[in-house]
């Protein structure tokens, strides 16, 4: 008779017997895994119990709490958890049932809860020792773990070690009969941790602990405050610990929040940060250096082609552009590169190809490491075993593998150097023409031959530029920057169609952004973003200026799909809105953000106008529609910060006068607005008043990064000596009673911009009733008359040049017909007061008859070419003057009309 003890056994025979037979083909693998389901009784029951699903955090979390209850037994808990989670993991791997996701997320879950219930164990039986740690308010303390590398971008290996810090919030002392410092109270807490986790004992380990990480490495104390912490970041932190706190992961404790505010500004700075390419270029070469003394060409994490080439590249953009891009703010591997692709900064098939070389190569890693639960990366010297691997890799024999492995590797190089490599290396042609610049003849004909014009001149530049106080006095890492950019920047000016114009702009924009370190490598690092900068210089000087007052925008110059897509303005609402909530409640940096955002679209507008692809008219809708939207949002932010409102949104409009109302805003207009309001509330006049003062603050108020609008609100009832902010009621009467006509000229050519629509409506109701108000045409041709000859009057014109704007025959004079025309019929033609702009309105005016269509035509076609004359004389930095015999017959169209319209009385 069989007895339950043999029941049993026979029973866990069986168990064994068919997973032996599953694993069969995948046994030879794995010598670990043969080694450990012949040693560890309880494992072949549990790996044929829970092979098919993997493993959750709460199956581990009981497992411990029967094998690991005290400290007595935590040590050999840990390490059976262990096994079976490396077993199982590594089992179903082979048998192709767990994708590389499902490996790294159970090997990564096995090191958090592994550390959460040794600390929670070690911390209570050290607390009854010598008391609670505690915050200043009283709350309990704990130890806070940071996970470091792929432990915090839960992207573990099998065979990983694990990189941690350990942190806690606040000095002090433990509340107990026996105090310790909260320092060696937790310095303790740290070494019993690492001892359960890394102590190798008849049941083996659980993680090899790596503390090298911490501040001062192994020489700095083994836990550190949150203060010590912070002032370490600001006074000691190095540039290769920035890449490594981006994947930093607080595991135990809490005040996470606090944390994260210490670490967040040494990692990810607010501004674009391209000299961290320099720093992860050192770093990559000393790792190349070690690789090559060691011998470990074939080690696929560390070298060419590698794991950690990949790592790097997302890695040195999340540092570049995380304080900008919060959606970088994240720690795998894989997401950041889509990340990059979905912004644009690398190409789509860029990330797909290093996404896929990514998988394989940690999918080798994995099998590396099955052979013998060896941290290695090396691909094995036998034969034998090299086969195993690619049998296990599903590659007939080696050389199958070989062929992919130089292919992944291959392509992971060339995308690593072209986001990481220098394009600099060996110099360039023309350095000594800089570093060697004498003035002689032999400089100046090689400026000639370059395509230079003015070589003296140019040479001069060059002299005066290197022998400066500010060029002497740059730190030499920036002036090897520096030196590295002049050479290349001689060549491309010299093919510019203006050279000696282009080097000079170029030059003083690069003198501009000298102290600004990152900047310089930026240029240095994307040869096309220089070249884009000096074909930008060359084409206007305005441009020159603008990119000098706001580098920042050098960023932009990477990628010409985004200078040239579309304005999608919903778009780029909702994504201002996203970036303005995120900062809350800090109002500087929302208007810090208000403005890069705004620079950002102003720069891509000009880079399209530049490049010939916009017509003024269209640069003017642009213009504006990006001017409402950020009107829009400053109203919403001012009005989110206002104590006391009433109401979720305000009852006020915002609206646009001149320019900005008929949409014909330039680069470096001003805003002409005027507010209102219909609000049946007391207090709404006090509460719209300090709305609009904030709203204005917030627009022309300069800050690091620059200002929004200057802003004008002179054009509001009774002027500079009337209230900022009118009811609708109040408005209306003051337009029906008291508006001047050049008030009522002004109102031709205004719109609702920003804020309520309902209030937005009432304006227009008030608009259109005020312009289809029967007037008399004869005194309406006096007054205009009269308000023109006034601004002549004003104005002096320089002899032999025409003002394209002031001038008779200029923009004034057709603006004012129209405006004649608008209030002097628009009662009877109700279309004349949609705000459609000058050019359609004169088109109307000629098929109602009031002008002649065809006199109508040609003073709108020169009203065009005098507009884009101005436009281009100011992106020059020019005024917009030309010579008298220039813009002849656009001027005597505009003058034919204007005598026309008003005859004699002109």
């Amino acid at each position: 008779m069989t007895t339950p003890i043999e029941t049993i056994a026979s029973a866990e025979d069986a168990a064994r017997a068919a997973l032996e037979a599953r694993l069969a083909p995948v046994l030879p693998a794995s010598r670990y895994l043969q080694r450990e389901l012949r040693a560890r009784a309880f494992l072949p029951p549990l790996l044929a119990q829970t092979l098919d699903a993997p493993i959750e955090v709460a199956e581990m979390q009981a497992f411990l709490q029967r094998e690991a209850p005290d400290e007595a037994s935590l040590k050999r808990g840990l390490r059976r958890l262990r096994t079976w989670v490396v077993c199982h993991v590594a089992a179903r791997d082979l048998l192709g049932l767990a994708p590389l996701e499902e490996v790294m997320e159970a090997v990564t879950r096995l090191a958090e809860v592994t550390l959460n219930h040794a600390h929670d164990l070690l911390h209570a039986q050290l607390v009854e020792r010598y008391g609670e740690p505690r915050n200043a308010d009283g709350t309990p303390m704990r130890l806070i773990v940071v996970g470091m590398g792929k432990l915090g971008g839960r992207e573990l290996n099998v065979s990983s070690d694990i990189d941690l810090i350990f942190t806690y919030p606040e000095e002090g002392e433990t509340v107990g009969k026996r105090t310790l410092s909260h320092f060696d109270f937790f310095t303790r807490l740290g070494r019993q941790l690492i001892g359960a986790l890394a102590d190798i004992t008849e049941d083996g380990f659980v993680f090899r602990v790596d503390m090298r990480l911490r501040p001062n490495g192994d020489s700095g104390p083994l836990v550190s405050s949150f203060d010590a912490l912070e002032q370490y970041f600001i006074s000691q932190g190095r540039e290769w610990e920035r890449f490594a706190w981006i994947k930093g992961r607080p595991l135990t404790g809490s005040d996470h929040k606090t944390l994260a505010q210490i670490v967040r500004p040494f990692v990810f700075r607010k501004y674009l940060d391209f000299g961290a390419i320099n720093a992860l270029r050192a770093l990559h070469a000393q790792i190349r250096s070690q690789v090559a003394r060691k011998e470990m060409a074939e080690n696929i994490k560390l070298g060419p082609g590698g794991i950690r080439e990949i790592e790097f590249t997302a890695q040195v953009f999340q540092t570049i552009r995380g304080g900008r891009e919060p959606a970088l703010q994240i720690r795998p591997t894989v997401p950041v590169l889509r990340q990059l692709a979905r912004m644009g900064v690398l190409p789509g098939e860029t990330v797909e190809e290093l996404a896929q070389a990514y998988t394989w190569l940690r999918r080798l890693e994995h099998r590396l490491q099955y052979l013998d639960d060896a941290q290695t990366h090396d691909l094995p010297r036998q034969p034998a075993d090299r086969q195993l691997i690619a049998q296990a890799m599903g590659y007939a024999d080696e050389a199958g593998l070989q062929a992919e492995l130089a292919r992944h590797r291959a392509a992971v190089s060339e995308h690593f150097q072209a986001a990481c490599g220098d394009p600099n290396e060996g110099g360039h042609d023309l350095d000594t023409l800089w570093s060697e610049n004498e003035g002689d003849d032999a400089t100046l004909e090689r400026l000639v031959e370059l395509g230079y014009r003015q070589p003296t001149e140019s040479a001069q530049r060059l002299a005066q530029l290197r022998g400066s106080t500010r060029y002497t006095q740059l730190p030499e890492g920036i002036r090897a920057r520096f030196d590295a950019l002049i050479p290349r920047i001689l060549e491309q000016s010299g093919a510019q169609p203006n050279p000696d114009q282009t080097l000079r702009r170029t030059l003083n924009l690069l003198e501009a952004i000298t102290r600004r370190a990152a900047y310089l490598a930026l240029l240095q690092q994307y040869p096309q973003a220089l070249a884009r900068v000096v074909a930008l210089c060359s084409a206007s000087q305005w441009a020159a200026d603008y990119l000098a007052t706001h580098p920042l925008l050098l960023d932009e110059l990477l990628d010409a799909r985004q200078l040239e897509e579309d304005s999608d303005w919903p778009a780029f609402a909702f994504r201002l809105e996203q970036l303005l909530q995120a900062a809350e409640p800090d109002t500087e940096r929302q208007m810090d953000l208000m403005r890069e955002q705004h620079h950002t679209q102003v720069f891509r507008i000009l880079h399209q106008d530049l490049a010939g692809q916009l017509e003024v008219e269209q640069i003017g809708d642009l213009l504006s529609a990006l001017a409402d939207v950020v009107l829009a949002q400053t109203l919403k932010q001012c009005w989110s910060k206002l104590r006391n409102r009433h109401r979720d949104t305000p009852a006020l409009a915002v609206i646009g006068y001149g320019k900005l109302g008929g949409k014909e805003l330039g680069y470096a207009s001003d805003l002409d607005i005027v507010f209102i309001y219909d609000d049946e509330s007391q207090d709404a006049s006090e509460l719209y008043a300090r709305l609009t003062q904030r709203t204005l603050t917030w627009l022309s108020s300069r800050t690091s990064a620059g200002i929004l609008f200057e802003t004008d609100t002179r054009l509001r009832p009774n002027g500079e000596s009337g209230l900022l902010v009118s009811s609708v009621e109040g408005f209306a009467k003051y337009q029906q009673e008291s508006a001047w006509v050049w008030e009522h000229q002004a109102i031709t050519r205004a719109r609702f911009v920003a804020g309520d629509p309902r209030v937005g409506a009432a304006f227009e109701r008030v608009r259109t009733d005020v312009l289809r108000k029967k007037r008399d045409r004869a005194k309406l041709a006096e007054e205009v008359i009269a308000m023109r000859r006034k601004m002549l009057d004003n104005h002096r014109s320089e002899e032999g040049m025409f003002a394209v704007k002031d001038d008779p025959g200029g923009l004034i004079d057709l603006e004012f017909i129209i405006q004649y025309l608008v209030l002097g019929h628009a009662h009877e033609h109700p279309e004349l007061v949609a705000n459609l702009g000058n050019i359609a309105l004169s088109r109307i005016a000629g098929e109602l008859g009031l002008i002649d269509a065809g006199r109508a035509r040609a003073a709108a076609d020169g009203y065009r070419a005098l507009r884009r004359m101005q436009h281009r004389l100011r992106l020059n930095g020019e005024p917009a003057r030309v010579p008298d015999d220039i813009a002849v017959d656009e001027r005597a169209a505009i003058i034919a009309l204007w005598k026309e319209v008003f005859g004699r009385a002109a």
